[in-house]
């Protein structure tokens, strides 16, 4: 924001939910001049500018979806001041037209949203994005900003290029949702394991990818005849049909959404609680992207990837057919399809029980992890469990690795090992290797599974690209010697459930624990229903009236005035104003009828809460720390590691809660931090009340730092 603000080129790269958006519409609201946001899909603008005029925000739209009148109507918005921010698409941008009226009006600022589709080295690359990098020859004066959630070192580099932007702030947030738990399951019964997930987030929100556009077709009549509210959603289908299922997906008239990765960029609804993929995705980014539709309300949500070693073959398959298509309209950079093949080597190697999801995922897009037990993943949670006599399994996989001469993959291993009398098997006279038959009792998807947490532990190596064999290394004959040992992971299934479709048993993460704490769930749900009334008589989204985590607040706080109701996390003034009454009555008679409590002072999420639970500092925030045990101030610190004041105020709030220092005299005087304290006292460290505590005249910054302090004496 600070880099908006004062005109700097930036590239700034943060998780799906991270807070990209509001790091180009808070700073619009400041300044003189109109703020353009390139964005690629029409829904996603139209979400967008939905969500800013409901919070009071002058915003507009040019897309190819508006009348003339509407176009025209849309301009004299942008051009008497009243809109700060508009939404456009990269081909109108390409147009003389759009530019000239841009310069008319004095653009000073663009935000290229989804900034990763301008980089060949993306996994959604787009070309009309490359016509960005003119912006800087039409608007030498105006500052470029880039957006993305999904950008590895490379790509981030490929986007500074490609912009011009090479003095530019780059700048890379952390990369961790702690509020998703991640699931690696595998595929076995897909249907049945479909509806378990679905199943235990009954009434929920949720997105199931398929890999297939036929998949979809099969997937969502087959889940519709259960009983399960589903609409389908693919690039086969008309526009027409698609904007009916976004909308009625938006609009919460349905719960499911089963869909190939066509959709999900143009949807913003907050309290989506899981997203199942029934196959493996064909990248991380693509999986941390689609991951990250879950649980942007800060609230838990559930992620479950179905996965089978054939997932890679399939998109291997895919790939090459592709390429052959874009071949016949001219050749096709080599260094594409190598960099595709290691996308999807990547995600293999992600779905190996080998390490935290969270700590995988952190450390593919280039950041230290200091996770050692999440709470939040099927590893850590002990969904799979070790299997108690792996250095035996291991050697047997190994030995027959070595038995059929390092010349076969991991399908026609794992058959001689479970002694399979198949043609491929006898005619090259596997059935009589000494390895056949070895793990005679274990499934093939177990043995399949086994070897690829071998590839994982590297003393396996999966060689080549196209039909990949299974080749031994130095590691593989020190294990075989019982030099290494390795370890490996099945999933725990409920006792008795082995010969059953009963599915494994799914533990909770501690984040659910936390954001239930304290909430009257039959309160919850009538006012889940009244957003859902007031929605429908606005013609908005549900989240644009309150998100799932205000609901939550509002029913496990209960507030009796408005002025109580101000104080809860998620409520401005302009939505106290639209919506405070009709949801005081509701409480008011919801209470009234069930005797419940009325300003419960009571824990509050994440989200609202001032201190977080401390952590280990790393990178600018640890040099940040050595400066403030010197005693400098903020503004001090801040020049020194080149960073904004901002920042530095919040490395500062986390050195205070990780290193406790006995007095923060030196950031905060005494006088205002016993008034701050004073504010605190039976707020649960909440910020917001404390600020309106304080007659809105303290900054949150100072807040933080004392609230902080504070937290570390109870």
């Amino acid at each position: 924001m600070q880099a908006v603000l004062e005109g700097r080129d930036s590239l700034l790269v943060l998780p799906t939910g991270g807070g990209k958006s509001l790091c180009y519409q808070a700073p619009a609201v400041f300044r003189d001049a109109a703020t353009v946001v390139i964005s690629p899909l029409i829904s996603l603008m139209k979400d967008q500018v939905d969500g800013l005029r409901a919070c009071g925000v002058g915003a507009v739209q040019l897309n190819s979806a508006l009348s003339p009148d509407e176009v025209r109507a849309a301009e004299q918005e942008v051009l008497d001041g009243s809109a700060r921010l508009v939404f456009a698409s990269p081909e109108r941008m390409a147009t003389r037209s759009f530019r000239e009226f841009l310069k008319r009006v004095g653009v000073r600022t663009f935000a290229i949203d989804e900034a990763h589709c301008i980089s060949h080295w993306g996994h959604d690359f787009r070309p009309e994005y490359r016509q960005m990098k003119e912006l800087k020859t039409h608007f030498p004066q105006a500052s470029i900003h880039a957006f993305t959630a999904t950008a590895t070192e490379p790509v981030r580099a490929d986007i500074v290029e490609q912009l011009g932007i090479s003095n530019g702030e780059v700048l890379v947030g952390n990369f961790d949702r702690p509020n998703l738990t991640y699931r690696v399951v595998p595929r076995s019964d897909q249907f049945a394991q479909v509806r378990e997930v679905i199943g235990r987030h009954a009434g929920e929100a949720g997105i199931v990818y398929c890999v297939r556009r036929r998949d979809v077709d099969e997937l969502t009549p087959r889940l519709k005849a259960g009983g399960v509210n589903a609409v389908a959603y693919h690039a086969g289908m008309t526009a027409e049909q698609r904007k009916a299922a976004h909308d009625k997906f938006s609009q919460e008239k349905c719960d499911v959404v089963v869909a190939t990765v066509a959709f999900g960029m143009g949807i913003d609804r907050s309290n989506v609680r899981y997203v199942l993929h029934t196959g493996m995705p064909k990248s991380i980014e693509h999986y941390q992207q689609e991951t990250g539709r879950a649980g942007r309300d800060g609230l838990e949500a559930e992620c479950v990837l179905l996965y089978s070693a054939g997932d890679a073959m399939t998109w291997k398959k895919l790939l090459q057919k592709s390429v052959a298509e874009a071949e016949g309209q001219g050749p096709v950079d080599p260094q594409y399809l190598d960099t595709a093949y290691r996308h999807i080597a990547d995600m293999e190697g992600y779905c190996r029980p080998v390490t935290c999801r969270h700590r995988a995922l952190v450390e593919y897009f280039g950041q230290k992890s200091e996770i050692e037990n999440c709470g939040a993943c099927d590893l850590c949670l002990g969904d799979a469990e070790p299997v108690a006599d792996a250095q035996t399994i291991a050697k047997k996989i190994l030995s027959c690795v070595y038995r059929v001469q390092e010349s076969f993959g991991a399908a026609h291993v794992a058959a001689v090992l479970r002694g399979a009398n198949t043609s491929a098997v006898r005619e090259r006279g596997h059935d009589k290797l000494t390895t056949y038959g070895l793990l005679a009792g274990n499934s093939p998807s177990e043995i399949r599974d086994f070897i690829q947490q071998l590839i994982g532990q590297e003393v396996l190596v999966q060689a080549g690209n196209e039909y990949p064999v299974l080749k031994l290394n130095p590691a593989s004959w020190d294990v075989m010697g019982d030099r290494r040992t390795v370890q490996l992971r099945a999933i725990a299934m409920p006792e008795g459930a082995a010969d059953s479709a009963e599915q494994p048993k799914s533990r909770s993460s501690k984040s659910a624990a936390v954001s239930w704490a304290g909430v009257d769930r039959e309160l919850f749900e009538a006012l889940r229903g009244l957003r859902l009334e007031l929605a429908s008589q606005r013609g908005v989204p549900p989240y644009l009236v309150f998100s799932d985590a205000t609901l939550r607040e509002l029913a496990r706080i209960r507030p009796s005035t408005l002025e109580t109701m101000r104080l809860v996390y998620g409520i401005g003034e302009a939505k106290l104003r639209e919506y405070g009454q009709v949801m005081l009555e509701m409480l008011d008679a919801q209470c009234r009828s069930r005797d419940l409590s009325r300003d419960v002072k009571s824990a509050a999420p994440a989200a609202a809460r001032g201190p977080s639970v401390p952590k280990k500092l790393t990178g600018a925030a640890a040099d940040a720390a050595l400066l403030f045990r010197q005693g400098l101030s903020i503004d001090e610190v801040a020049r020194q590691i080149n960073r904004a004041r901002s920042t530095t105020a919040d490395y500062l709030a986390e050195y205070i809660q990780s290193e406790k220092p006995d007095s923060i005299a030196a950031w905060v005087s005494d006088d205002l931090y016993q008034k701050v304290a004073a504010a605190a006292r039976g707020t649960d460290y909440r910020l917001k009340p404390i600020y309106f505590a304080l007659g809105e005249q303290v900054p949150y910054d100072v807040i933080r730092l004392v609230t902080a302090h504070l937290a570390n004496e109870s």
